[in-house]
């Protein structure tokens, strides 16, 4: 393998391409899948369409061309919310709410469309301000989730460590003894929850979020259980497909109460899906870093003589430097605190988000610039694997970078 150094390709870089082609070959993988899967029912279902349409056309004596135009304008009726079953309507004030909704969290079943150029327009600009603070909201209910499992995984840790100190090894490790007081605040000094534990959290409570929301589905809408699945997996995760769409009937046994649950539901699901989404991504970056390091050989360049590649992982080059956000020492790999799987402390993260604009336009300008004092900064979240990065984002990936690990 090349060394990136000498073909002017940074670390960045290297993990930006090697991310790339994962999702090229994520996607091909995909698409044969679903393309094995769907395209057998896909052209049943064209034959049958097709031998109707000449059954109704010879049955009731109409041209293909009359049937034909006949469709395409039910089809334009349908773009406009006409079904042929009867359902609500779309714009009224309670239609319209449902659809704001799918677009400002960016969901867009897309059952219901603006059809008049003034809609359309106003779509624009309403949706430019809507899903920028919808996005802001599910990012500051992420800091407020993970806020409280770190408090709840902090309680375990306490309790454990209470447990493991309660019996003293000596007099000198009784309760109340410097030397027991030194050695829990050591404990605790530093400890930051596992990214895998907080993943492994979010998951089970989608989960819980999915299941209630499908038996609800199913009773309501008369859908199948596993559809009921499919649907929320498809509503929470913003895909939107729009096959199937929810509180869509005219008419509900307890219409308001289902109502009021469907948007609870979607609400809860959403940010449940949007927060694991964020901690899976740090998990895949962790992967990433360690296939980078996997990927490290000698520099064979001229005049280069045998130095290391420089997507070998940055433990193995520098150790970390004192954080200036905490008070702790971030060179202590002894008790083994600091392994990859843990995350960023709860001040930090909380810190993090209250980057404001004035910081991130500096930010900004010094790496147009190419500012040294930036790139100086930022040197040793790159040696351990993450990026810099701008604001808020660019904080949490440096405090990942302090507390990420060789594999």
């Amino acid at each position: 393998m090349a060394c990136c150094q000498c073909l002017g390709v940074g670390e960045d870089t290297g993990r930006f391409v090697l991310l790339a082609l994962a999702i090229l070959l994520y996607l091909l993988g995909g698409a044969g899948v679903f393309s094995a899967l769907e395209a057998p029912l896909e052209l049943q279902v064209r034959e049958r369409w097709a031998a109707r349409l000449r059954s109704f056309s010879h049955t009731f004596n109409i041209s293909q061309q009359e049937l034909s135009g006949f469709l395409r304008s039910y089809e334009e009726a349908k773009l406009a919310g006409i079904r042929v079953d009867s359902s609500r309507a779309r714009w009224d004030f309670s239609g319209a709410f449902y659809f704001v909704g799918t677009v400002v969290s960016t969901i867009g079943f897309g059952m219901t469309t603006p059809a008049t150029t003034a809609g359309k327009m106003f779509l624009i600009f309403y949706g430019l301000i809507g899903c920028a603070a919808t996005i802001l909201f599910f990012n500051l209910f992420l800091e407020r989730v993970i806020t409280v499992i770190a408090f709840v995984l902090k309680f375990c840790h306490d309790c454990r460590h209470q447990r493991k100190v309660a019996l003293p090894v000596n007099d000198h490790d009784r309760p109340g003894s410097d030397s027991h007081g030194m050695r829990q605040r050591d404990s605790l000094a530093g400890w930051k929850p596992s990214v895998y534990c907080v993943m492994a959290i979010l998951g089970v409570a989608a989960i819980l979020v999915s299941c209630c929301a499908s038996a609800m589905y199913s009773a309501a809408e008369g859908w199948d259980y596993l559809d009921s699945l499919y649907f929320c997996f498809v509503a929470f995760s913003t895909i939107g497909f729009g096959d199937m769409v929810s509180s869509q009937r005219e008419h509900y046994e307890d219409q308001v109460a289902y109502r009021l649950g469907n948007f609870l539901f979607i609400l809860t699901g959403v940010c449940c899906i949007y927060s694991l989404f964020n901690v899976i991504s740090i998990v895949i970056k962790q992967v990433l870093n360690w296939l980078l390091g996997q990927l490290e050989a000698p520099c064979l360049c001229p005049g280069q003589g045998n130095r290391r590649n420089v997507v070998v992982p940055g433990l193995l080059r520098a150790r970390r430097d004192p954080s200036i956000e905490t008070d702790v020492v971030n060179d202590s790999e002894g008790d083994g605190r600091r392994m990859s799987g843990e995350m960023i402390s709860m001040r930090d993260f909380l810190a993090a988000n209250k980057v404001n604009l004035a910081i991130m336009q500096k930010q900004l300008s010094e790496m147009a610039n190419g500012h040294h004092a930036l790139h100086q900064s930022a040197s040793s979240s790159r040696n351990n694997g993450f990026s810099g990065g701008i604001g808020a984002l660019g904080i949490m990936n440096n405090r990942l970078a302090e507390t990420s690990g060789d594999r």
